[in-house]
Order: structure tokens, then sequence, then C-alpha cells
């Protein structure tokens, strides 16, 4: 399907990291064509790695894409919450669809495998966090198998290596921005999130744990459920796995789950990084193919 229809040209915003490993993804995808890769510092080294892939690169920041708004369909912002709040100012007056890789919620939140078809007509999509894309669809698989949920916490752990500056400088919009939208997709009635950021040497993969407290009448349910949930994500997130299966001990209800990440870029173990990448592809992918079926008709 993708190679009848023309490909639509991304702008990754944040040279960091993400940006980087985002660039890899998109470029190995028949869909898209990175027009540019854009920072802030001409030295830094993801733009080096751009400029080596042949990718046209700016330190300009939002001031190149406003000055080149015509020469791309798409926007991936890889850069801070802050930032984005800023930046899609612009991209709003101008109608170009943003993918918002921080924590800003600004857009419409999004969960790939919970409800991308809902917010496809968003101008902005927010991904949330890493904690949130690991942790939501097993909370709303929680939802969909018991009664009520009264409370849930999140604890997710990250390697010092894959949490660069816009991470720690987005601690606040991390915690608040994940506990607003596990109990959006929940529905429980107090929510919590914590994010450890651990220093060991090699590097820990990406470990979270779901704690809740909810009232049910069959366990297998929630089981059957939380294993599906689990199958639809590594649909887009191959390294995702639940190393704890639900366990209940009078209505308290444990999962734990690893995110081992592509290595396109990153390092594996920086799972943190790669499922809010490989969240931020599955979107693209789906609006590249629903604008493309739009123009068919």
């Amino acid at each position: 399907m993708t190679s009848e229809f023309p490909q639509t040209r991304v702008a990754i915003l944040g040279s960091g990291s993400i940006g980087i490993d985002l660039m890899f993804k998109i470029k190995a995808s028949p869909q898209f064509d990175v027009a540019f890769v854009v920072g802030r510092n001409v030295q830094s080294e993801g733009l080096g790695i751009a400029r080596d892939c042949r990718v046209e690169t700016s330190s300009a920041g939002i001031d190149f894409l406003k000055e080149n708004v015509d020469a791309y369909d798409l926007v991936f912002d890889a850069t801070s919450a802050a930032a984005h709040t800023v930046h899609n100012r612009f991209f709003a007056e101008a109608g170009k669809f943003v993918i918002d890789l921080t924590p800003a919620k600004v857009g419409r939140l999004c969960v790939p495998c919970i409800n991308l078809p809902d917010v496809e007509a968003a101008q902005n999509i927010n991904l949330i966090t890493c904690g949130g894309q690991a942790s939501l669809p097993l909370a709303y698989a929680l939802k969909q198998s018991v009664d009520e949920i009264d409370y849930i916490e999140v604890v997710s752990a990250i390697a010092s290596r894959s949490a660069g500056l816009a991470t720690r400088e987005n601690i606040n919009e991390y915690m608040t921005t994940t506990e607003y939208a596990l109990g959006l997709f929940s529905g429980a009635k107090k929510t919590k999130a914590i994010l450890n950021i651990n220093p060991a040497e090699p590097g820990i993969q990406m470990q979270t744990t779901l704690y809740a407290h909810a009232r049910y009448r069959d366990f297998g349910k929630v089981r059957a459920r939380i294993q599906a949930m689990a199958e639809r994500v590594r649909e887009y997130v191959p390294g995702y796995h639940l190393v704890v299966e639900p366990l209940e001990s009078q209505g308290r209800i444990t999962i734990g789950l690893t995110v081992r990440g592509r290595g396109d870029y990153l390092p594996e173990y920086a799972g943190n990084l790669d499922i809010i990448n490989c969240a931020a592809l599955a979107v693209a992918s789906h609006h590249h193919e629903t604008s493309q079926a739009g123009v068919t008709q």
C-alpha cells in the first residue's frame, strides 16, 4: 500500500537522543521522507549524525520550521513541555499535524493501542510519557475487566543514561501528566506516578510496576484482558513484555513489565525512549494511511 502513495514529509524538532532514534525509525519506513532534523546547537552530536545520514539540518530551532513551512507535512516535537507549548501556537496556525513526545498535555492524549482512531482528526496528538505508554494499556485493560478501580499507582525505573536533560527538567510534568492520563483511561478515583532514575552500570532496562486497588468478580477475566492488551502493545513495541503476570491479594492487583528497545540508535536498555518513539511511529503511520485514503476517495 505504501509504495502507491507519496511519502509524508517529516520534520523532527529536537536533536537529542529521542529525536535521532526517531530519525532512524522514520528513515526505515517507506511511508516517510525525513525533510529536516532541527535543533538549537550546531555542534550537537545529534545534528552531526543527521548530517552524516544526509538529512538536512538546522540549529535555528522553530524559526527554521517557520521559514520552511511548506517543506514538511508532519512534525515530531521532541523538545520539552515548556517549549512545545510555545511551538504549537505556530503549528496550529499553520495547520501542521504535530505528534508531541513531551508531557506538555497540549493536544489529545493518545496511546495507540487504546484510542488512536478516536483522536486521528486532532491537529496535535500528545503521547503523554514513557511511563504512561507502558502502563496505560494495562490500566485500560483493568478498567474493562473490573467493576471499579479505587487507586492506581505506577512506578517506573529507567537507566540514568537514558534520561536526558529534557526528561530531568520535565519530572513534574511527567508525574502530573501520567497521573492525569491514568485517571482518564482507567477511571480510577486516585492515581499516583513515580519515576526512579537508576545510575547502575550497565544500564537497567525500563521496568514498570502497576499497583491497583480494585473490585472485581472474575480474576480470570482480569488476567485474560491484561495478556491480550500486552499482545496488542507488542504489535508496535516488540520489546514490551509482562514479567509479573497479574497477581491478586484481597483486592490488590500487581502487574510488572519491562521494555527492551529495538536498538535502532539508542542502546537496547533505553526502552523508555524506545516505547514513546514506537508509539510516535504508530501514530504517524496511521496518519499517513488515513491521509492518503482521504486523497484517493
